[in-house]
């Protein structure tokens, strides 16, 4: 007759082997785990991988859901304006690249926007920068060509400061790239074509900064201007984000 301790001895041994059965017949002992991605999956070569999530490209820095949904599809090179808060004339521009989801500062200057701030619903005569996402695509000024890819137009006479203008702003136009608000793209900066209306002002460009606010435009120093001519390619897409800093956010 078999003993009460012996019965247990036999239950512990059959139940040993049936998990150690359902450990095989279920791919493998705990100690053999694939590597699925970035997960690690039990199961051994018969495992089947977990498909990958999508990686979420990064966001500039700054730049909230509502302005962002505005920059075209494949736009690959962002100028972002940064006002300091919404009556200062007082600015940030950072150049943006993206190298594969990534969007990566290439350079920072300090800027100045229209003298009375910034505004959604710009007018013509009203010295505010208008806020919103604007694409990037002619460039002109006094001097020559500097290596730009963009179509640049070179006329002294068309770009050269008004005369009743102090010796401040004398150079103000020695290099602009044309801001796509309200013109024709495709068109030399002072084209005077006004798709929304005379009302609505334009001509706002980016040009050689001169200390302090402008009628609209955006200034930043001559190596500033000098460096996003060469560095501007139509095949990236480049656009212009520009506001007060609480707006962009948004």
């Amino acid at each position: 007759m078999q003993t009460r301790g012996a019965r247990r001895a036999v239950v512990a041994a059959a139940t040993c082997v049936f998990l150690l059965a359902a450990l095989a017949g279920c791919g493998g002992t705990p100690s053999e785990v694939r590597q699925y991605g970035d997960i690690p999956r039990p199961g051994g070569p018969t495992g089947t991988a977990r498909p990958s999530l999508p990686v979420v490209p990064s966001r500039v820095p700054g730049i909230g859901d509502r302005m962002w949904q505005q920059i075209p599809i494949g736009t690959r090179q962002i100028v972002a304006v940064f006002g300091d808060h919404k009556t200062s004339p007082d600015s940030t521009l950072v150049l943006y690249e993206k190298y594969g989801t990534k969007w990566e500062p290439q350079g920072s200057w300090p800027a100045h926007n229209g003298k009375r701030g910034w505004v959604v619903d710009h007018w013509e005569n009203d010295e505010r920068s208008p806020v919103g996402v604007f694409t990037l695509s002619d460039a002109g000024g006094v001097l020559d060509d500097p290596g730009t890819r963009l179509p640049y137009t070179q006329d002294e006479n068309a770009f050269i400061s008004p005369f009743y203008w102090d010796e401040a702003h004398w150079h103000d136009f020695d290099y602009v790239i044309a801001i796509d608000y309200n013109r024709l793209r495709g068109t030399r900066p002072d084209d005077p074509t006004r798709p929304l209306g005379q009302s609505k002002g334009g001509g706002i460009w980016l040009h050689l900064d001169h200390g302090d606010g402008t009628l609209g435009c955006v200034s930043v120093p001559e190596s500033a201007m000098e460096y996003l001519l060469r560095r501007l390619d139509p095949k990236n897409k480049p656009v212009i984000v520009m506001g007060d800093k609480a707006h962009l956010r948004l």
